[in-house]
């Protein structure tokens, strides 16, 4: 049986710490992904905590530091809701792998990626109610969580800047898909920050710290940072690698699978796109030739910023070998990167280079 009540076809990258994702036909299945499908990401064991004690600490350069409860924040502030993709910096991180080995991290194909309909207090009230210094211009958070990591142990946690911290989608959340958070996805309280990577919604909320620099936690100031493809660990320089925040444009092929065999003639190829940097995914193309020729895909759902859009093509092959490619736009004019050499990184993060599933099709 799956851990965390998690559907049975879960793709399981680890056990300890729980991580895994669902398999490309049950991922796109559902716009809303059901909660037992959607992806987990953890670094260290599900905390578990008493939400008649719990408190959330507001503090820093704050007017006036914060002790809230779960009750307070139901009576204090007003209720939202926001549809929204999380989507792990690792995702597709197996097509980085194919390249040189990316030693250490989860060997993430397509499916650390979920969207689900988040309910909550908007950060930024929270923030005006404890008065923001004008000095703030960072916010930190740190989980309740227990990281052992270079002999200490710690929570996980990292920051965003406070302009994205005050703007309306950023959510303290407290129930995903109408339920009560789970265990796994971060109960009782986690921070949402849309169309940023998920490293920077921290599941398990413990404290809220409003401060002058960005936070000095292992995973925002020593981990989910990018380098260029001649980097190693050995030699990387952790101040020189650049902050992983926005999510970059990107399109993965979730249909047929890699390696199908396909009769001649048309063929519908399916995916899911992405965008970031607060931008909606505007078009999807798909090629069945070698990038000679590419096919506009038909894209289903609101072009948000905050969501991802199904999107599915159709396309004629002959008999044959034949190599799928996909590439997604979004409203600004950004495109993926045609090859993944490019953007390789011993971390083996943000691969969002033109996705590629080889078919053989049968006469």
């Amino acid at each position: 049986m799956t851990a965390f009540g998690k559907h049975s076809d879960l793709i399981v990258r680890s056990d300890d710490p729980f991580n895994g994702g669902p398999p490309p036909g049950l991922l796109r299945r559902h716009f809303i992904t059901p909660t037992n499908l959607f992806f987990v990401r953890n670094h260290a064991p599900v905390p578990s905590v008493d939400p008649t004690t719990y408190r959330l600490i507001v503090d820093g350069l704050v007017r006036a530091p914060l002790q809230l409860s779960l009750d307070d924040l139901r009576a204090r502030f007003s209720r939202v809701t926001v549809a929204a993709t999380v989507v792990c910096a690792g995702n597709r991180r197996r097509e980085l792998m194919a390249l040189k080995p990316v030693p250490g991290e989860v060997p993430w194909d397509t499916e650390a990626i979920s969207t689900a309909e988040w309910g909550g207090t908007p950060l930024r009230a929270v923030l005006d109610a404890a008065g923001v210094q004008p000095t703030s211009r960072h916010v930190a958070f740190i989980g309740l969580d227990q990281v052992e990591k270079n002999g200490e142990r710690f929570g996980f946690g990292g920051s965003i800047p406070i302009e994205k911290a005050m703007s309306p989608e950023v959510l303290l959340a407290d129930t995903m898909n109408g339920e009560p958070l789970p265990p796994t996805h971060g109960f009782p309280l986690r921070v949402l920050v849309p169309g940023f990577v998920g490293a920077r919604s921290v599941k398990w909320l413990g404290g809220i710290t409003l401060q002058a620099e960005p936070s000095q936690n292992y995973y925002r100031a020593h981990s989910y940072r990018l380098f260029p493809p001649e980097v190693t660990d050995a030699t990387a320089d952790w101040e020189q690698g650049q902050v992983i925040d926005d999510l970059s444009v990107n399109a993965a092929i979730t249909e047929p699978l890699p390696g199908a065999a396909v009769p001649a003639g048309a063929l519908t190829v399916r995916g899911y796109a992405i965008a970031g940097s607060g931008h909606a995914v505007a078009r999807v193309e798909v090629s069945p030739d070698g990038e000679a020729s590419w096919t506009p895909a038909t894209l289903s759902g609101d072009a948000s910023p905050w969501t991802w859009r199904f999107w599915e093509a159709q396309v004629q092959l002959a008999a044959g070998s034949h190599e799928l490619v996909a590439r997604a736009f979004d409203a600004a004019g950004a495109v993926q990167p045609p090859d993944p050499r490019s953007i390789w990184n011993f971390k083996g993060y943000m691969n969002n280079a033109w996705h590629r599933v080889p078919v053989t099709v049968r006469a």
